[in-house]
């Protein structure tokens, strides 16, 4: 992606916007606000999700979610890859899970079955 840039830092999400269906079925609730650099950001779409797997800890031969992820759009016209740690990095940061991995300015061309967020509710809904 041109212009995108590196940025690995932690996010907090605004009370109350988190999306209460995404926790429903046991994923994170993407927040539809957010501050980063204490500036507030909303999202506006949600471009693309996907979750990354790893190795049990203890041995077994099961695999489980260890991040999920979220490419968006915020209403400031920004491209931003966030994602949710299911397991926190450390005792001292158990409370930062949600962090910004990239920001990009917008691409150009159309962006078809993208999931707009409802402003009123704060839930994710599919553009056509």
């Amino acid at each position: 992606m041109a212009g995108e840039e590196f940025v690995s830092e932690k996010i907090e999400p605004v009370p109350g916007t988190t999306d209460p269906r995404g926790m429903a079925r046991g994923e994170p609730g993407l927040p539809a606000r957010f501050v980063w650099r204490g500036k507030e950001y909303a999202v506006a779409a949600v471009l693309e999700t996907w979750k990354e797997t790893g190795a049990c800890r203890s041995g077994s031969p099961e695999r489980y979610v260890r991040k999920h992820w979220f490419r968006v759009r915020t209403a400031a016209d920004e491209e931003m890859t966030i994602y949710f740690e299911r397991q926190a990095r450390s005792r001292r940061e158990r409370t930062s899970r949600w962090w910004l991995y990239t920001v990009s300015p917008r691409p150009s061309g159309p962006e078809r079955g993208r999931v707009d967020i409802d402003d009123m509710r704060g839930r994710p809904h599919v553009v056509e």
